[in-house]
């Protein structure tokens, strides 16, 4: 459902006035999509992994305990990747590819749209 002109008009003097208290928090969310969370935590994951298998490698011949830490942090970097694929996996190739700048699309929607929505919503009753 598209916003109204007065809705439409509310929502830019928020995201002025935002952009004039903290620009580079505007910037940062400008440049942020859904995807690119999670694309972060799975390069995380496999960062994890393969230091875990590092650790396993150079150290289960010196300390069994390290060696055992090592099979800990690429378990928890396995579940970690295997997760964040799978919410990746849910997007399409051009939601992943395209940019956030001026995307209407409903993958950059959030919870903060929604309450944004919501509140706006209230206004209007109120005024009414």
């Amino acid at each position: 459902m598209p916003l109204s002109e007065h809705e439409q008009r509310i929502l830019a003097e928020l995201e002025d006035s935002l952009s004039k208290q903290d620009p580079r928090f505007a910037k940062s969310v400008r440049e942020t999509n859904v995807y690119s969370h999670g694309g972060r935590r799975v390069r995380w994951g496999i960062a994890g992994f393969i230091a875990g298998l590092l650790i396993l490698v150079l150290f289960f011949s010196v300390n069994i305990l390290l060696g055992l830490f090592g099979v800990a942090l690429m378990f928890v970097s396995a579940v970690v990747v295997e997760r964040n694929a799978r919410l990746l996996g849910r997007a399409s190739w051009q939601d992943l590819t395209r940019s956030a700048q001026g995307d209407d699309s409903h993958a950059n929607y959030g919870p903060r749209t929604s309450s944004l929505r919501d509140w706006l919503s209230r206004q209007r009753r109120k005024s009414e």
